[in-house]
């Protein structure tokens, strides 16, 4: 087995870059201790002196001291997570997006990972039935965390029914013990009409809130259902009726947890406000936005950025127009705003364009989701026009698109210049407008 972890990047001007380690190079040990994963190298580096035994390209050791300052960044980083790999998902969920994917995408879609290292290292959510008594007892000696747990149910019963792993079960045993180990946990539950919610939901909700503060926070989101169910079980959405019923029962959630521990502590995702046809809550009710990366509070959020911009666009510009890419759930979102920004702003015009996901199926409306080929299909020729795309459309690295396609081939189909937009509303209004507002601020 190949050992240490291989050398992603090097930052310049860094300490690594004076030590000459490059891209490639392999990190074998540190401290003498041989490197099993990037929990020892992180581990490892973090005092202000420590020694590196690196190995180069050409096979040759070296073996490095190296001294820096209190929060003097080593300048390296690594391409996998362990020398072993990334543990991947052993469940088989009924609503598990990736098992409703379509052949022939990227092969990194398809992989389902369930590593408790890329919970705390990038916040991806795990369940916990992939841990073996040794990783749950390294998780509380070094205290790693804050681990993104997804949930789904508290009752073993129902739980396992929903993730088809007996393992799934033992998730109430593991919760406490890594809770009393005082280890932060951002907890997720995937909702399915009829299976989890109800009486189950609240369940679920009140055994975590009893685990308050080492459960930070609790986010429910709607299952995602894609046309690609052919031989997988039979599951439907929420209606707006039932999303009502869950937000009026959120509200009642949020004021007591605010009235006993001044945190609103659960978190409906954005689309259920929509489906609902209910106005955001206030910021307040989001705390700290705990799980923005998780589609709960970024619609509120990027409405306080817009109004932080508001104040400062012009009252007139040369005549503009522009083209913003949404996903159907966000039609009314945007076409609002844009009526009040072509309202503000003289001279420009900006067309909402709310494409449906024929790829996925209509039952997706997620601008995230959606692909070059949908996209491509249903703008038509944009005349030369600048036209807007969300960043959550996008690989993060590159500009490729779910369907593998670039923004330079949708580019060239559409006849018009993409502006990949920054998830924050005044970057948002000073892409539309086509320049810069003079206002700081921090994504």
């Amino acid at each position: 087995m190949t050992k240490g972890l291989v050398v992603a990047g090097v930052t310049p001007g860094s300490i690594a870059e004076e030590m000459e380690i490059e891209v490639g190079d392999r990190v074998l040990a540190v401290n003498e201790e041989e490197l099993t994963d990037i929990i020892d190298f992180q581990y490892g580096i973090a005092e202000e002196e420590f020694t590196l035994l690196v190995e180069k390209k050409n096979g040759e050791q070296w073996e490095l001291t190296i001294e820096k300052d209190p929060g003097e960044f080593l300048g390296l980083e690594v391409e996998t997570i362990s020398s072993e790999g990334t543990k991947f998902c052993r469940n088989n969920c009924s609503f598990c997006f990736v098992a409703q994917m379509p052949k022939g995408m990227r092969a990194s879609l398809y992989d389902k990972d369930d590593d408790y290292r890329l919970s705390m290292t990038q916040g991806s959510f795990i369940t916990l039935s992939n841990l073996s008594e040794e990783e749950i007892n390294r998780i509380i000696r070094y205290h790693l965390g804050p681990l993104y747990v997804s949930v789904h149910a508290w009752n073993p019963e129902i739980r396992v029914k929903l993730m088809k792993n007996p393992l799934a079960g033992k998730l109430p045993e593991q919760i406490q013990r890594l809770t009393d180990a005082g280890i932060a946990i951002h907890a997720q539950i995937v909702l399915v009409p009829g299976q989890n919610d109800g009486e189950v939901l609240a369940e679920t909700i009140m055994k975590l809130g009893e685990r308050y503060s080492a459960v930070q926070s609790i986010a429910v989101v709607p299952v995602g259902l894609t046309r690609y169910r052919e031989h997988l079980a039979s599951l439907r959405g929420f209606t707006p009726a039932e999303a009502a019923h869950l937000l009026d029962q959120a509200e009642r959630w949020q004021q007591d947890y605010f009235q006993r521990i001044g945190e609103h502590l659960v978190y409906f995702a954005d689309e259920f406000y929509v489906l609902a046809g209910r106005e955001f809550p206030e910021t307040s009710v989001y705390d700290d936005f705990p799980q923005l990366e998780n589609g709960v509070g970024m619609a509120r959020k990027f409405i306080s950025e817009l109004e932080m911009g508001w104040p400062h666009l012009p009252k007139m510009i040369a005549n503009r127009h522009v083209h913003l890419v949404t996903g159907t759930s966000a039609q009314g979102f945007f076409e609002k705003w844009s009526k009040k920004l072509m309202e503000q702003v003289g001279g420009l015009t900006l067309t909402v364009h709310a494409i449906r996901n024929d790829f996925f199926g209509t039952s997706v409306t997620v601008a995230g989701l959606l692909t070059a080929q949908d996209i491509a299909q249903q703008l038509g020729d944009l005349a030369g026009d600048d036209f807007l795309i969300p960043q959550v459309m996008l690989k993060a690295d590159e500009p490729i698109f779910l369907d593998d396609y670039s923004v330079h081939w949708l580019e060239e189909k559409v006849n018009g210049c993409a502006i990949i937009v920054r998830n924050h509303g005044v970057a948002f209004l000073e892409q539309v407008i086509g320049f810069s507002l003079g206002v700081e601020y921090f994504e």
